[in-house]
């Protein structure tokens, strides 16, 4: 009876432990959720807050990636990123008739500032739209098709297998070892002119500012090569711009929606 209770016990604590360690992939969205709330008008917080009833940016910007294993919902799994040809641009390529992150922003703002639209389905857009502003940000999102946006270009993190994919979204957070709310908190302080500079522009220039980076992480990284602090020294301040960015511009958003 004992042992068997020491088994269950042992149990557990792996699954949380498993868990745990799933849940700081989560971070980076997190903390842009986080961020954006900084940059929120009075206004646009408290309608926010309403029609969430109480819950943060940070709490449902992972919504869109844990419905992903309902199948009912399958149909946004294209609208997490977009993929085309370096040698070409978003305009020019043939688009995904299921949609892409550039449609799915789009229609997540519509749904908002749509007078006739259900509380419920403006829960689902806001929801929505927290993580595919976060998607945007997220380098590898505007990548390449042959590899599924870098899901396929298998390297080594330190002595770790992995793809550069999974480096970019979870990897490089996991071992820079912050919390979101600490990464929140620790922002670069912006000039009034950087801060304005990162607000300007339209859901695709930043879209197009993502595929640059894009296109400097592949010129710098080679499949097979193994990826450890060089890579974080390189490219971690990076990263934590682009949440940074992410943030602020989500905030510029529901500004403009909310008011």
């Amino acid at each position: 009876m004992k042992k068997g209770f020491l088994l269950f016990v042992l149990l557990v604590f792996t699954l949380l432990t498993a868990r745990s360690a799933e849940d700081w992939g989560r971070n980076g969205h997190r903390a842009t959720g986080a961020i954006a709330e900084k940059y929120l008008t009075k206004k646009a917080k408290r309608n926010i807050k309403k029609l969430l009833d109480g819950q943060s940016l940070a709490l449902v910007s992972t919504y869109a990636d844990e419905i992903k294993s309902d199948s009912k919902y399958r149909k946004y799994g294209p609208w997490h990123y977009v993929n085309f040809p370096f040698d070409s641009t978003y305009e020019k390529h043939e688009k995904n008739e299921a949609g892409d992150i550039i449609v799915a922003i789009n229609k997540s703002i519509e749904v908002l500032k749509d007078e006739d639209a259900s509380k419920e389905d403006k829960i689902f857009s806001l929801k929505l739209l927290v993580h595919f502003i976060g998607d945007l940000h997220q380098p590898l999102h505007i990548g390449l098709a042959e590899d599924k946006g870098g899901n396929d270009f298998q390297v080594r993190w330190f002595d770790e297998g992995t793809n550069l994919h999974t480096v970019w979204d979870t990897k490089m957070i996991e071992d820079y070892n912050m919390s979101y709310s600490e990464l929140a908190a620790n922002e670069k302080e912006l000039s009034k002119s950087e801060l304005e500079q990162i607000q300007q522009g339209s859901v695709t220039d930043w879209m197009y500012e993502s595929r640059t980076l894009c296109k400097d992480i592949y010129g710098n990284t080679e499949v097979g090569e193994k990826l450890w602090y060089p890579y974080m020294y390189q490219y971690m301040d990076v990263l934590r711009m682009q949440l940074q960015k992410g943030g602020i511009r989500l905030a510029e958003v529901l500004n403009d929606v909310f008011g």
